[in-house]
């Protein structure tokens, strides 16, 4: 099997380096560079399994570049990384489209557990309760992680998929931001829960046509209606 490629972009070469040798010792094939413009460019004939994207950058900034992706419909998967400990920065990378951040500095060991999880869902094409689950309008095929409503498909991200499914599976009953991260993203978040407040979001503009909804426990977490 084809080892997955990950493109690296950063313009610390400390940065690169390291994140560089610890998933090399996993067994991924790792493509760097340190210009926004350059790495733009490039997706297109690397054609990587995911992406870590600094957000500050030469030539095109990390946000610039995940906005230009998402709207010529590219969803290879990003990872974020901010220098900045701040909810505005995290929160805009998610709208524009990224999957996860990471603030630096991080744990090396901790971006390739995040690089694991999020390609293991994006490869997933069924799992062992993969029938499709049919919720009044809505449609949601595990297997070929395709959703529709009203029978027009809707483009979910890796992340938006697995947050409705798991919601689906639980219609009627409230999941906490906690356990919503734990199942979605696969490992602990702790102190993250944001992040599933902008997926959820997102998740709610995509399927606002449909019957379903996507309703808030304050405090607590959310939970799906039909």
């Amino acid at each position: 099997m084809t080892a997955a490629t990950i493109l690296l972009v950063d313009d610390e070469p400390s940065i690169l380096q390291l994140s560089r040798m610890y998933l090399e010792r996993e067994g991924f094939q790792i493509q760097t560079l340190g210009d926004g413009a350059q790495a733009f460019e490039a997706v297109g004939h690397i054609k990587p399994a995911l992406m870590v994207l600094d957000v500050m950058l030469p030539g095109l900034d990390g946000f610039e570049i995940c906005r230009r992706l998402r709207a010529a419909n590219n969803q290879v998967p990003i990872i974020m990384l901010t220098a900045r400990d701040e909810d505005i920065d995290k929160i805009l990378g998610l709208e524009l489209g990224a999957d996860d951040y990471l603030t630096k500095p991080f744990n090396p060991r901790e971006l390739v557990a995040r690089v694991r999880s999020i390609l293991r869902r994006a490869d997933q094409l069924g799992t062992p309760d993969s029938a499709p689950l049919r919720l009044a309008d809505l449609l949601i095929d595990p297997a070929r992680r395709e959703v529709t409503v009203n029978g027009l498909p809707v483009e979910l991200r890796t992340q938006e998929f697995e947050l409705l499914h798991l919601l689906a599976q639980n219609r009627g009953l409230v999941l906490t931001r906690e356990k919503l991260l734990e199942k979605a993203w696969g490992f602990d978040f702790y102190g993250q829960t944001r992040t599933v407040d902008v997926h959820i979001a997102q998740l709610r503009r995509k399927i606002a046509a449909s019957q379903v909804k996507i309703e808030t426990v304050t405090g607590i977490g959310y939970k799906l209606v039909v």
